[in-house]
């Protein structure tokens, strides 16, 4: 029999699933189904979605005779790319602006009208559900689409992604495509582009053909297009594979869990480790292997008491497991690619200042085991959370270079080298010594050795991200030390990455933008001062402050190939640490830093 978690995955696949076979390339165009909500109207839908008026116009001229206002209740189609993200699968991603009070799920049930889901919105960005920032920042909003497929008919190559709604039902949306067919045929057809599909279910999506500015359908324009196919059935078998694999090897030893090397790109619709045929690779000590019950017992049924965190991809849970402290990460099964990242970083790798994994359970939920930090992580301590005192200048040089080792350890030392993407304070543990830790590799990319880049969906968090990536998915190990440059200017000032700009609550200013201003100066000795945390006092070296400064500056150089090594920066910071007098940064660079530039480090 199927536990009740499996039979609540296969209910809740219904809801919103779109799988997708990987692409090679998009078809330029799409249409969204935009359900139109009282009190919206085209200049919100615009903003929404970045798509002039008269562009969502041109699409609709029998619904918005007039563009100065558009009916509420009705729907209408909205003109995007579709595009080939990642070689993954196709879509598009909207850039919402936030506004105080958001929730995901206003902003994915109403502001996007349904063409996605809050699962996406938590899996596409990093900001708490519980913690959305009234900031302007900008969320991720990705829509599925499709090119339609020459294997069902090659006359249709336009196709609107459409969200179902209670009262929709089969004939009803092929009535509303408008396909010049019977209700029969019109019925047929898109059964076969979206098969297994329950037309009635009142949620989910699906594709049907889309009608073109001058009002016709056009055809496919090469035999190329990969059709995205709205199959709730396929993430159905997925999932009931996935539950399968849980309900009957739960009492076998998982020896082994096999990753290939293209798994950690796989469709984002990858519901579960176990469904996936093409897990191939990463073995796993049987040691580290816990039952579901063992993890229950440890949490009181993961009781709300025990929870010490929560994070992007889940909460986290103090347990004691076999004589030791953990922590444990509870992951959605939705989080796959998550959990395999970091399952196969901490299973391969294993340094001091790299968080220790303990081990994992894949029953109902996914679960890895941690070492258990006792003091918590960085940005609790720098802006102040609970009763902790302000860490003191030699600690915060510390830390810098704990954390700059580890990351000079997946950077430099590991085939292939490791990319984390997401270095920030918050994901820098304190452990009871006051030595950090890297932790949260759940984003971490592989790259071949001697690689510089690569274009890759936008992960990570807003503040700590270069140029080069936040505009064009460029990764390399430079993306890390962009981000740690930002850290260093953390452990100053104690400021977030993001700071309010003179107090405003809608203006504000990046943390390396702050400082260039000051550094910048003739003479900034003064002004960078004024930056400092002021719970130091006087308890700091203005000299030690400022070489720091400087390698924060030179860490976040616009141009990556400025950016000095993760190596080169142990050496600034152990030299900074051990408080020699003659360090002097300006040329510590001229004499280090272009032999490694150079050499592409």
């Amino acid at each position: 029999m199927f536990s009740v978690s499996c039979f609540g995955l296969l209910i809740l696949s219904s809801v919103f699933v779109s799988v997708h076979s990987e692409c090679s390339r998009g078809c330029g165009l799409a249409l969204g189904s935009y359900y139109v909500w009282p009190e919206s109207n085209l200049t919100i839908i615009s903003d929404f979605t970045n798509i002039r008026i008269e562009e969502i116009v041109s699409y609709n001229k029998q619904l918005i005779p007039n563009q100065n206002s558009v009916q509420s209740d009705i729907r209408i189609n909205i003109p995007f790319p579709c595009d080939c993200i990642n070689g993954e699968f196709l879509g598009h991603v909207f850039k919402y602006s936030l506004r105080s009070g958001d929730t995901y799920d206003r902003i994915a049930n109403l502001y996007y009208s349904n063409l996605t889901t809050v699962e996406w919105l938590k899996r596409f960005n990093t900001f708490d559900p519980n913690n959305i920032p009234d900031t302007n920042e900008k969320l991720n909003v990705t829509v599925s689409c499709s090119c339609g497929s020459d294997a069902v008919s090659k006359e249709y190559g336009l196709f609107v992604t459409f969200p179902l709604r209670v009262g929709d039902s089969l004939v009803s949306v092929a009535n509303q495509s408008n396909l010049n067919l019977d209700l029969g045929a019109g019925s047929t057809l898109l059964q076969s582009y979206n098969p297994g599909v329950n037309f009635s279910a009142g949620r989910g999506i699906v594709y049907v053909p889309g009608r073109d500015k001058t009002g016709r359908f056009p055809p496919i324009k090469n035999s190329g297009g990969i059709a995205g196919i709205s199959v709730a059935a396929i993430a159905g078998l997925l999932l009931f594979a996935g539950c399968f694999y849980v309900v009957y090897y739960r009492k076998r030893r998982v020896a082994k869990i096999e990753l290939s090397p293209a798994a950690e790109d796989q469709s984002i619709q990858d519901s579960t480790v176990a469904a996936s045929p093409r897990l191939t690779g990463i073995t796993v000590d049987k040691s580290v292997e816990f039952s579901y019950e063992e993890l229950a017992k440890a949490t009181n049924d993961f009781n709300i008491s025990f929870k010490i965190g929560q994070g992007g991809f889940g909460a986290v849970y103090y347990a004691e497991l076999r004589g030791e402290k953990a922590a444990i990460k509870k992951m959605d099964m939705q989080a796959s690619r998550e959990f395999l990242a970091e399952l196969k970083v901490l299973t391969h790798v294993h340094h001091l200042n790299l968080v220790r994994l303990i081990g994992y359970c894949v029953e109902g939920s996914l679960f890895l085991v941690y070492e258990y930090i006792e003091n918590g992580n960085l940005s609790e301590h720098l802006r102040g959370s609970g009763d902790r005192p302000p860490l003191s200048w030699p600690v915060r040089v510390q830390i810098a270079l704990d954390s700059a080792r580890g990351l000079e350890y997946i950077h430099e030392h590991t085939v292939p080298v490791y990319i984390h993407r997401d270095i920030k304070s918050a994901n820098i543990l304190i452990d009871k010594n006051f030595h950090g830790k890297v932790a949260d590799f759940g984003l971490t990319k592989l790259t071949e050795v001697g690689s510089t880049s690569m274009p890759t969906r936008l992960v990570g968090t807003f503040g700590y991200m270069p140029p080069e990536y936040a505009q064009y998915g460029d990764v390399s190990p430079k993306v890390d030390v962009y981000a740690f440059g930002v850290v260093l200017y953390e452990l100053i000032s104690a400021k977030d990455a993001i700071v309010k700009a003179n107090g405003s609550m809608t203006e504000s200013k990046g943390l390396v933008a702050l400082f260039e201003e000051v550094l910048n100066q003739p003479t900034p000795k003064d002004d960078l001062t004024k930056l400092v945390d002021p719970r130091l006092g006087d308890s700091y070296l203005v000299d030690s402050v400022r070489k720091m400064a400087q390698l924060a500056k030179a860490c976040t150089q616009e141009n990556p190939q400025l950016r000095p090594s993760m190596r080169s920066i142990v050496v600034a910071l152990m030299t900074l640490s051990s408080s020699t007098e003659d360090w002097d940064i300006g040329s510590f660079y001229e004499n280090h830093a272009l032999v490694n530039l150079m050499s592409g480090r």
